[in-house]
C-alpha cells in the first residue's frame, strides 16, 4: 500500500512513522524542507518539498499510484483543496483531511471528503479521561455537534413509551438492545426491563439528557 501525507508537522510526522512501521510505502509533502527533520533518521520514505495541492508535486510524491492520501497540514484550506485534488483528479480511494474549524467539517463531509475535526476530537478524548462515565462514552460525527451514546434510564421508566422519554429529554432514541437483539423503536414501543437504550442528542445537551433520564418520569397531571 502506498500512502501520501501532506504536512510534516507533529501529526504528519507521527502518522508517516506509524504507516511506515506497518510496512507500507510513504511519501511526505511539506513546503518547508526543515520540517522533514521531525521524521527522524530511520525514516526511509520519500520527502517532497512543495504544496500539497500542486499537481506536479503530488505526481512527484507518487499520487498516481497511491492507495491513500492524508492532508494534515496546519491550514484548513490547504488540507481540503489537497484532499479534493487527490480524490477528484487522481481518484485516490482513501482520502482524509484534518480540519480545525468544525463548522466546515459538515460541508466537506457532504463533498465526500472524510474529515477529522481536531477540536471536537481532542475535546472528546479529554472528556473521556476526565469524566469516565456514559456521558463521555459517545460517538460523535465529524463536526462534533451530534452524539450517539448509551443512556442509563431510571427503573421507573420501564413500562413507559419511548416517545415519552424522547419528549422529556429532547433526544432521539436511535435503537434499543433487547435480549441481545437490535430494535428500531416506533411510536408504540414501550421500554422494558434490561433494555439498553442508545440515543442521539446534540453534544452540548448530553449532560442534561443523561441527568434527566437518570430521574424517574414526572407523574402525569
Amino acid at each position: 500500500m502506498r500512502v501520501v501525507i501532506m504536512g510534516c508537522g507533529r501529526v504528519g510526522a507521527a502518522l508517516a512513522g506509524a504507516v511506515e512501521g506497518l510496512g507500507h510505502e510513504v511519501a511526505v509533502i511539506d513546503k518547508e524542507r526543515q520540517a522533514f527533520r521531525r521524521l527522524g533518521a530511520d525514516f526511509r520514505g520519500e520527502q517532497v518539498v512543495g504544496t500539497g495541492f500542486d499537481r506536479d508535486v503530488l505526481i512527484e510524491a507518487g499520487i498516481e499510484h497511491a492507495d491513500a492520501f492524508a492532508a494534515v497540514s496546519s491550514g484548513d484550506n490547504s488540507n481540503i483543496i489537497s484532499a479534493r485534488v487527490a480524490r477528484e483528479s487522481f481518484e485516490v480511494s482513501r482520502v482524509v483531511a484534518r480540519i480545525y474549524d468544525h463548522k466546515r467539517a459538515v460541508v466537506y463531509q457532504r463533498l465526500g471528503i472524510p474529515t477529522v475535526a481536531t477540536v471536537p476530537w481532542t475535546t472528546e478524548r479529554l472528556l473521556r479521561a476526565l469524566v469516565p462515565d456514559s456521558a463521555a462514552d459517545a460517538w460523535r460525527e465529524p463536526s462534533g455537534r451530534v452524539a450517539v451514546l448509551p443512556l442509563t434510564v431510571h427503573e421507573a421508566w420501564i413500562g413507559h413509551p419511548v416517545t415519552r422519554l424522547e419528549l422529556t429529554t429532547g433526544c432521539r432514541v436511535a435503537f434499543l438492545l433487547r435480549f441481545g437483539d437490535g430494535l428500531l423503536p416506533n411510536s408504540e414501543t414501550v421500554l422494558q426491563a434490561d433494555d439498553l437504550v442508545y440515543v442521539a442528542a446534540h453534544s452540548e445537551a448530553v449532560a442534561e439528557v443523561t441527568a434527566i433520564a437518570a430521574q424517574p418520569p414526572e407523574e402525569a397531571s
